[in-house]
This record gives C-alpha cells, sequence and structure tokens, in this order.
C-alpha cells in the first residue's frame, strides 16, 4: 500500500514538475516574441497601413474661369456643379436669341428709314454717317438745319446743301422717318444692353465657378486627410497570478 501512495507521488510530482517547465518555455517564448515585435517597430506611427488615394486631382480655379468665360456654366460643370451652372448656360442661350432678334430687327428698320428718305425726302445715301440720319429725323430741310446751326454758332456743323441736301414735302413725312429711325436705334441699343448682360453673365459664372471650385477642392484635401491615417499595433503579455497567462493586441489609430 505504501508502495503505491510513494509511486502516485511520484508521477504526480513528475506531472507537475513537466507542466510547470512547459508553461515556463510558453511564457519565455511570448516574451521574446513580444520583444521582437517591439524591436521591429510594429508601432506603425510613422509608416502605418494607409488607405490609399482615390487618385482624384484639385481643380483649378483658372480653367473654371476660362470655361466659363468660353460658355457660362462650364465652369460649374468642370466643377462638378452643372445643377448651378444650368441656369447660366440657359441665360446665355436666351441672351444670344435676344442678340440675334435685335441685330436683325435693327438693320431691317435701319434699311426702311433710308428706302424712306431716299424716296420721299431726295436724300443720297453716298457718305452719309449715323449724325446726318438723325438730323434728318429733326428737321424739315436742309435750310431748317443750317439756319438753327447759324443761330447756335456751331459753323463747323453746317451742311453743304448739294451733297447733303433733303427736303420733306410735310411734317407727316418727317415724323413716319423718325419712327422708323428711332425704331431702328432702339434695337441696336437693346443689342448693347443684350452685350452687356452677356459680359455680366459671363463674370458670374465665372465667380459662381471658383467658388464651387474652392469647395471642390477644401473637401477632397479633408477626404484624403481622412483616408490617410496610421495604425498603431502593439503585442503584450498579460500574466496574471490567479488566471493562465494570455496574449494581448492594441490597435491604436492615428490621424
Amino acid at each position: 500500500m505504501k508502495k503505491i501512495i510513494s509511486l502516485v507521488v511520484l508521477i504526480s510530482s513528475i506531472t507537475f514538475a513537466q507542466a510547470e517547465q512547459t508553461k515556463s518555455l510558453i511564457e519565455l517564448k511570448l516574451n521574446a516574441a513580444a520583444i521582437q515585435h517591439s524591436s521591429l517597430g510594429i508601432q506603425n506611427s510613422k509608416s502605418g497601413f494607409q488607405i490609399p488615394e482615390s487618385g482624384i486631382q484639385k481643380k483649378s480655379p483658372a480653367l473654371a474661369i476660362l470655361y466659363s468665360v468660353l460658355l457660362p456654366g462650364m465652369g460649374e460643370l468642370y466643377a462638378g456643379r452643372y445643377d448651378s451652372g444650368k441656369y447660366f448656360t440657359i441665360a446665355e442661350g436666351v441672351l444670344w436669341g435676344s442678340f440675334t432678334g435685335f441685330e436683325l430687327y435693327g438693320m431691317w428698320q435701319q434699311n426702311n428709314y433710308k428706302s424712306y428718305a431716299q424716296s420721299n425726302g431726295g436724300v443720297n445715301l453716298l457718305g452719309k454717317n449715323s449724325d446726318y440720319f438723325a438730323n434728318i429725323a429733326n428737321y424739315q430741310n436742309v435750310a431748317d438745319y443750317n439756319k438753327a446751326m447759324d443761330l447756335q454758332g456751331s459753323y463747323n456743323l453746317v451742311y453743304n446743301t448739294s451733297t447733303n441736301y433733303w427736303n420733306w414735302e410735310n411734317d407727316t413725312q418727317r415724323k413716319e422717318y423718325k419712327s422708323k429711325w428711332t425704331s431702328s436705334e432702339q434695337a441696336y441699343n437693346n443689342v448693347r444692353f443684350v452685350v452687356g448682360a452677356m459680359i455680366l453673365n459671363r463674370l458670374i459664372s465665372a465667380i459662381n465657378a471658383v467658388r464651387f471650385v474652392s469647395v471642390f477642392n477644401k473637401g477632397l484635401s479633408q477626404q484624403v486627410g481622412a483616408q490617410q491615417m496610421d495604425w498603431n499595433i502593439s503585442v503584450g503579455v498579460d500574466n496574471k497570478p490567479t488566471l493562465p497567462t494570455t496574449l494581448t493586441f492594441n490597435f491604436v489609430k492615428a490621424f
């Protein structure tokens, strides 16, 4: 009986010693691994895991301005905001339509009043400037005009009666001519107004496009900054007296 008890005690001692030896070897290996990882710099605070950039480049404000000058709305399209730029393109189309309409109407009325002056006022159209066609709308004939210039002391504005002759038969003819001339001048004034509106449309579109490009570039910088983040990884051994030895991993994300 004593021999059996002694044998059991001996086997238990050997088993316990082997378990302790195995535990010591495991702890030694884990500690060595932790030291090795630490020395190799697994804590990648500088060259950690980075999400690659999307490859989208920043947009140029100068190009946005150029596109808006060429065609309003294209600068916004370049900046990715044609939902706003389309209104400038629509306005440009309307302005071009107005420009063409006023230009054609002005030319048509100009041909009308010149033909009317030639057939009813005895006007020789050759070599006449815009001031002449304005003056014959306000005076009944060249004699009345020259008399008015003499009274004003504007002798340099007096016409040669042979080359700048006109004479309306009555005031009704003069007023009819003046109506045609006024319509033509108003149409050409509208053309100038439309040209100014086109310039303004391009200016506002360019400013709007530059603003959207700035917003786009700012958002892109923030996105790239969010993507470029480092991961710090640390490995450790948690050795508690009352619990089995455990291996721990810590992940820290740095921006």
